[in-house]
C-alpha cells in the first residue's frame, strides 16, 4: 500500500522557484488582508462573483455545463435544477457554501470528506453520496485517434478506507510542524486524495473543495474572492499534465510531488494577482469613472443593481452610474432584468 510521508518537505532541498513563489504569495496575502479590512463592500461583491465562477468552473472541468444565466439562477437559489447537469451544479453550490460558512469549525478528516461528498451528490439520481467506492475504478485517457487506455489505476475499493485513514493521519502528523510550509503540504494531500480516487464519482470536484477548505484553514482565503477553480480551468491542460507527472509511480512510492505542487502554488499566485487587478479596477482613481462602472458590471457574473454599483464605487455619483448603464444597455453590452427598485444589470455572454 502507498505510504504517506510528507517529511521530504522539510528534509529535502526544494526548487528555488517554489520558495520564491510561496514568498510572493505570503506578501500578496498580507496586502489583500489590509485591503479587505478597509474595503469590505468591494470584497463582498467580489465574493458573490467568485462563488458563481467557482461553481461554474469546477463543474466545467468535468464537462458539466449549462448557460451562465442558469448558473446564476442556481447559485443564487432562485431556481431549482432542471436536469442532471444542473443537479450536479446545485450540489457543488451547497458543498461550497458549507465551506464558506463553516470552514473555521470544520475539521479535515474522513467525516468531513464523506459529508462534503454527500452534500455535493444530494441532488443526484444515483444515491452514492457520502460513501466510498464499492468497486475498483480506473482513470482513462483518450489519444488523438480516439482510442482509450488506462492512464492510472487508483487504490482498490478494498484498500480505500485504510488508505484514506492513513492519508488523514499523515496530514495530522505534520500540519503543525513549523518546518513544513503549508502551501507545499496542501497540494501533496490533494494529489494523494486524487490518486486514491475514493469515490465512484465526483473525485475531481471534491479535491477542489478540499483544496479550498485546507487553504482557508491555513489563512489563504483568496478563493473566496477570486475563483481558484476558474484559474485551474483557464489552463486545465497544464493542470492535467502536472497531475499525470506527479501520479506516475505513485503506487510504488516513487512519484515526484513537485510538478503538482508547482501547478498548485502558481494557480494560487495567479488568484492573488487577479485579486489585485480586479480590486484596482473598481477602486482606482486613475481609471475613468465610466471605465470603472463598465468593468464592475462586465466582471460580475451575478446580476448587479445600480445601488450595489454605487456601494462599490462610492466616489461615483448615482447619476453617472445611471447614465453609463443606460448607454451600455443601448449598445447591447448588458441586459436588464427586473423593474423599478429591483432592476439589475448583467452581461449575457452565452
Amino acid at each position: 500500500m502507498k505510504k504517506f510521508d510528507y517529511s521530504f518537505l522539510s528534509n529535502e532541498l526544494l526548487p528555488a522557484n517554489l520558495v520564491n513563489i510561496t514568498n510572493s504569495i505570503y506578501s500578496l496575502k498580507t496586502g489583500s488582508e489590509i485591503k479587505k479590512e478597509e474595503y469590505k463592500k468591494i470584497f463582498t461583491e467580489l465574493e458573490k462573483i467568485a462563488k458563481v465562477q467557482s461553481v461554474k468552473s469546477s463543474n466545467a472541468i468535468e464537462g458539466i455545463v449549462t448557460s451562465d444565466e442558469r448558473i446564476r439562477e442556481i447559485v443564487n437559489g432562485s431556481s431549482k435544477p432542471l436536469n442532471h447537469n444542473e443537479a450536479e451544479i446545485a450540489g457543488y453550490r451547497d458543498a461550497l457554501n458549507e465551506i464558506h460558512l463553516n470552514y473555521k469549525s470544520i475539521e479535515f478528516n474522513e467525516k468531513t470528506i464523506l459529508k462534503l461528498h454527500e452534500i455535493m451528490m444530494s441532488y443526484s439520481e444515483i444515491k452514492q453520496g457520502g460513501k466510498y467506492k464499492d468497486e475498483d475504478n480506473v482513470i482513462l485517457e483518450i489519444d488523438r485517434e480516439g482510442n482509450r487506455k488506462i492512464r492510472f489505476k487508483p487504490t482498490s475499493a478494498k484498500e480505500t478506507p485504510k488508505a484514506m485513514e492513513q492519508l488523514i493521519y499523515a496530514y495530522l502528523d505534520v500540519k503543525d510542524d513549523e518546518n513544513i510550509n503549508k502551501l507545499l503540504l496542501i497540494p501533496c494531500i490533494i494529489l494523494d486524495f486524487l490518486c486514491i480516487h475514493p469515490f465512484k464519482d465526483g473525485n475531481g470536484r471534491i479535491s477542489r473543495l478540499l483544496s479550498l477548505l485546507l487553504l482557508y484553514k491555513s489563512g489563504f482565503d483568496v478563493g473566496k474572492y477570486i475563483s481558484f477553480e476558474e484559474q485551474i480551468n483557464k489552463d486545465k491542460g497544464y493542470y492535467y499534465k502536472a497531475l499525470k507527472e506527479s501520479s506516475t509511480n505513485w503506487d510504488k512510492n516513487k512519484n515526484s510531488y513537485i510538478p503538482y505542487i508547482e501547478n498548485f502554488v502558481i494557480t494560487l499566485y495567479m488568484c492573488y494577482k487577479e485579486l489585485d487587478k480586479r480590486f484596482n479596477v473598481v477602486n482606482s482613481s486613475k481609471i475613468t469613472k465610466k471605465a470603472r462602472i463598465e468593468a464592475t458590471v462586465l466582471n460580475s457574473l451575478v446580476p448587479i443593481s445600480k445601488s450595489e454599483i454605487c456601494e462599490i464605487l462610492p466616489d461615483v455619483s448615482p447619476t453617472t452610474v445611471e447614465a453609463v448603464l443606460g448607454k451600455m444597455v443601448k449598445e447591447g453590452l448588458i441586459e436588464i432584468m427586473g423593474k423599478g427598485r429591483n432592476t439589475q444589470y448583467y452581461h449575457n455572454n452565452t
